[in-house]
């Protein structure tokens, strides 16, 4: 019988990540700790949980078993955690995000500092990449997105409002004039973003919605390197005004075609439906909410 039912989380690292190692990696363990309590433990069960070589485990047949109780033994276990801690209304543990490149590095990182400030007890791990992460298979608690949902698994809060603008620097705009009609985005330098290249940018929205072909010689997979490319007069770039306000502002970068409005996409939080929210998620997502929702108000 265990002893200690956090090795039920153990058991679970273990076989999800497939190496002693990266179980250690996702806990915050040693290789040399975990190796000591997966032995306690099978020592405690009587049986022998993992076929282990120096690069690899994999499951018994005891193991097997074991298996098909585990997941749902550590889930109970984490909401009997997140009601114990919401009568509490303390956060604690870690706190796992994932969001896009600009919009962590600009607004989530000065926003998390606080909260992490504010509640000592939390641990934090950022994942910033302009690619859409699968919540269920990564272990993320949360991730940051502007659009709507493609993934009837996933829940979201809508946390502020966006707006996409097309810009280009000064220097552009005096090298080659800028459109006034949409059909000329075809005969400008036009930058795209993401790993699938993009020949086409879409104004309006509803029946009223219009595609247009532009000319993608200028192809990147992040965001920010769309932007740095605009400030240096590359060509013209679509952006989410929470990237480029401030730039707009200060005349680094010229708004284009503002007649021609580009579809909403709103910033939500996401996370998996289903799933009971520690106090830490719960209390960080109101955070996040109430504070950007004051910077769009300024935009």
């Amino acid at each position: 019988m265990l002893k200690d039912l956090r090795d039920v989380a153990l058991f679970n690292a273990i076989a999800d990540g497939g190496t002693l190692s990266e179980a250690g990696r996702q806990l915050g363990m040693s290789l040399a700790v975990v190796s000591k309590r997966l032995t306690q433990m099978e020592q405690q069960l009587g049986v022998r949980l993992f076929h282990r070589t120096t690069r690899h485990v994999s499951l018994t047949d005891e193991g097997l078993v074991f298996a098909e109780h585990a997941v749902r033994l550590q889930q109970a276990l984490e909401e009997i955690d997140i009601a114990l801690a919401n009568r509490q209304g303390h956060a604690s543990g870690t706190l796992r995000i994932t969001a896009p490149h600009s919009m962590g590095q600009r607004w989530l990182a000065p926003i998390l500092n606080e909260f992490i400030t504010e509640h000592p007890g939390v641990k934090l791990q950022l994942h910033l990449s302009d690619r859409v992460v699968d919540l269920a298979a990564s272990g993320y608690d949360l991730a940051i997105r502007f659009g709507a949902l493609a993934d009837s698994r996933l829940v979201a809060r809508e946390l502020a409002g966006n707006r996409l603008v097309l810009c280009a620097s000064p220097g552009y705009a005096e090298k080659y004039s800028l459109p006034q009609k949409l059909e000329e985005l075809s005969t400008h330098s036009c930058i795209v973003n993401g790993d699938t290249p993009v020949t086409e940018w879409r104004f309006g929205s509803g029946e009223r919605q219009r595609s247009v072909p532009v000319n993608s010689r200028l192809q990147v997979n992040t965001g920010e390197a769309a932007h740095a490319l605009a400030l240096h007069g590359a060509g013209i770039a679509m952006k989410s005004i929470w990237d480029v306000a401030e730039d707009l502002r200060e005349k680094r970068l010229i708004q284009v075609l503002s007649d021609f409005p580009l579809p909403a996409a709103p910033l939500h939080a996401v996370w998996l439906s289903g799933r009971h929210q520690p106090p830490r998620v719960r209390l960080f997502v109101e955070k996040l909410r109430m504070e950007l929702s004051r910077y769009w108000n300024n935009f």
